[in-house]
């Protein structure tokens, strides 16, 4: 999985981000792993930690797999 293999690297990192054009406010990202995603007032999907840890790698790949418009990813912006 391609969250896995970003949390496991050294080095920089870019941020986990959600694509709030893409978003749908489905909110499976924040059912998988609340602590790294949230939900706003809006209903959009939000990252609470834009840089998770390699013990996050599991959670941070499901949300990315079970996001049905592929709004999250490691991007810099």
């Amino acid at each position: 999985m391609y969250a896995n293999m970003r949390l496991g690297q050294r080095g920089p990192q870019l941020p986990l981000s959600i694509d709030s054009s893409r978003c749908q406010g489905h909110g499976r990202c924040s059912l998988v792993s609340p602590k790294i995603f949230d939900i706003t007032d809006d209903g959009l999907g939000q990252v609470l930690v834009p840089e998770p840890g390699p013990g996050d790698a599991a959670d941070v790949a499901r949300a990315i797999d079970n996001c049905p418009e592929s709004a999250i990813s490691f991007s810099a912006g």
